[in-house]
């Protein structure tokens, strides 16, 4: 089973240590930042599957981080705070918190309520349907049509298109992708991605010369550039 990556930020050093071993026996993986410049450029380099973000962070407190991040993503947030008040969980929860806990708390309920939240994800993900103009993708159909016709895609040509399409913008490296797309076959010394970029790009009558979706940034990887209507 894969793990979950966990991203705690929280400025409580001891704190971070004490939930990085515990989360570990759940099967999380669990990486730690002690202030909200730290956090976000953790999540911008390689963005977690869920973040439990402390209020009372240095630099920048975790509303004004948890406003920054739903600007551009959807990753689950749970916050934590000292303060327990009704109007700081209204606040967290009206800017896009998935879930809120007031310290102190006992471990256990943070792990039932980072497994209720990423089921969650999970079954907004599985039923999402991303229409990008001619391209429509159907996630949890793993399907996709292109002009109204049937995409005959492999699964693992459809595996890339969904992750360029649910990180567009976003460049990726072949690493990136190798990571993200864990249990496919890859030999990180041949052109195994681009090859299967090459077909898939073909198999949407895209131009790499003119990318109208997947444009290769010399060096770096590849950026999917289409647009939801």
């Amino acid at each position: 089973m894969v793990a979950n990556s966990i991203l705690v930020i929280d400025d409580d050093v001891k704190l971070c240590e004490l939930l990085k071993e515990y989360l570990a026996r759940f099967n999380f993986k669990v990486s730690t930042a002690h202030d909200s410049g730290a956090g976000l450029a953790r999540i911008r380099k390689k963005p977690p599957d869920l973040v439990v973000l402390d209020v009372m962070i240095p630099r920048v407190d975790g509303f004004e981080v948890l406003k920054e991040l739903r600007k551009t993503s959807k990753l689950p947030v749970i916050m934590l705070t000292a303060r327990g008040e009704v109007s700081d969980k209204v606040v967290g929860l009206e800017l896009g918190a998935d879930d809120y806990l007031a310290k102190p708390f006992e471990p256990r309920e943070l792990v039932a309520r980072i497994q209720t939240v990423l089921r969650r994800a999970r079954s907004n993900q599985e039923s999402q349907v991303m229409d990008f103009g001619d391209l429509v993708i159907d996630i949890g159909g793993h399907s996709a049509t292109h002009h109204g016709e049937p995409l005959q895609l492999t699964t693992t040509e459809f595996e890339i298109l969904s992750l360029f399409a649910t990180n567009p913008g976003k460049v990726l490296s072949r690493d990136d992708l190798m990571e993200k797309l864990r249990g496919m076959d890859w030999d990180a010394f041949n052109r195994s991605i681009d090859i299967a970029i090459s077909r898939l790009r073909s198999k949407l009558g895209d131009d790499s010369r003119d990318p109208r979706y997947i444009k290769t940034i010399w060096r770096k990887g590849y950026v999917f550039l289409g647009k939801t209507g």
